[in-house]
């Protein structure tokens, strides 16, 4: 019988691979990051880069035998570039980047997940690759006191595997994360450096729609104005990707000969509309209703007098449990006598 590990980092239940081997092939010229992003990743890679020299050549390597390796925190909204950044960042280092999908390396046999994590910074080791965590603050979650449920003493187990394994490697490691608040208290003194990528400001979002445009062969209209669309819509990198993309397709659908086709204005901007829309609709919550009776007095007393009710409501069915059992009691007693 073939080990569930293997299973697992084969890909043989389907679905997204748990852990997949890229060879990189974007570069930092492929992403537009504001200029505060940009100066912490070019100190990032600094670090990286000059690591044999402060290590090796000066010795510190022979001063701490822990914690030489270089792990980085990109923290950010989703479509800001933190995986193009992680995918350049091995490219500049020539090296392939293994992409950690934590969602799919979290077993369903108890106790598998941490040999899982642990397999991982093996298979980086063999390959010398860059380990990149994706969606990070699932595996680095805060660890529960106590841990009374197995789920609970498991998601410790993992944090606690993933911290050994982070002071023992001696390679390059790179969390992703939209939620950094999340993570354990104890990564933050082994994270080298923590990265904030931000949202585009209008500059940045007028190179980020003219680099999703091939120079030669996009048949653009005469009418088409990334500034002016960079102006009107605070979309991500992600958003502006997805837009242009809806955009075009808009466009080849329209009827007459391929030739003559062109991707107008019009067609971005109702593409942006429908993106942002999208996002829109994501975000929707059960916290939205909190919101609105925050910000509306009446529905905020409604809310309370419905609270008040319930707690009524379980006093009387608590108070009624209580005489039922009373009365038991008492029938019990008489038959017995």
């Amino acid at each position: 019988m073939s080990s569930p590990l293997l299973s697992i980092f084969g890909g043989r239940f389907g679905g997204r691979r748990p852990v997949e081997t890229i060879v990189p092939q974007r570069t930092f010229a492929d992403v537009i990051l504001p200029p505060a992003t940009r100066r912490t990743l070019d100190q990032a890679l600094a670090q990286v880069r000059n690591h044999g020299l402060i290590f090796g050549g000066w010795g510190l390597g022979e001063r701490h035998s822990t914690g030489l390796g270089l792990a980085f925190n990109f923290a950010g909204p989703p479509g800001t570039g933190k995986t193009i950044c992680a995918e350049a960042i091995a490219h500049a280092l020539g090296a392939k980047l293994l992409v950690v999908n934590y969602a799919e390396v979290e077993s369903m046999w108890v106790g598998e997940t941490p040999k899982n994590v642990a397999a991982v910074f093996r298979m980086a080791v063999e390959q010398n690759a860059v380990l990149f965590f994706d969606e990070a603050d699932a595996i680095a979650t805060r660890r529960t006191a106590g841990g009374a449920h197995p789920h609970q003493r498991e998601a410790n187990t993992v944090v606690n595997v993933l911290l050994r394994e982070l002071e023992a490697f001696n390679g390059v490691v790179i969390f992703a994360t939209n939620l950094a608040a999340n993570f354990d208290p104890a990564f933050e003194r082994r994270i080298r450096t923590h990265v904030l990528f931000e949202m585009p400001g209008p500059v940045e979002r007028e190179r980020i729609w003219q680099v999703q445009i091939h120079p030669a062969k996009t048949p653009l209209a005469p009418d088409v104005d990334f500034r002016a669309l960079a102006e009107r819509f605070e979309g991500s990198g992600g958003d502006i990707k997805n837009a242009v993309l809806k955009a075009a397709t808009a466009a080849a659908a329209e009827p007459g000969p391929d030739a003559a086709k062109r991707i107008h204005q019009r067609h971005f901007v109702q593409a942006a509309e429908d993106v942002l829309a999208a996002k829109s609709v994501m975000r929707q919550s059960i916290f939205a209703e909190e919101d609105a009776a925050r910000d509306d007095p009446l529905l905020g007393a409604i809310r309370a007098a419905e609270e008040r009710w319930r707690a009524v409501a379980l006093a009387g069915i608590v108070a009624g449990g209580g005489g039922l059992l009373v009365a038991v009691g008492a029938l019990v007693v008489a038959l017995m006598r």
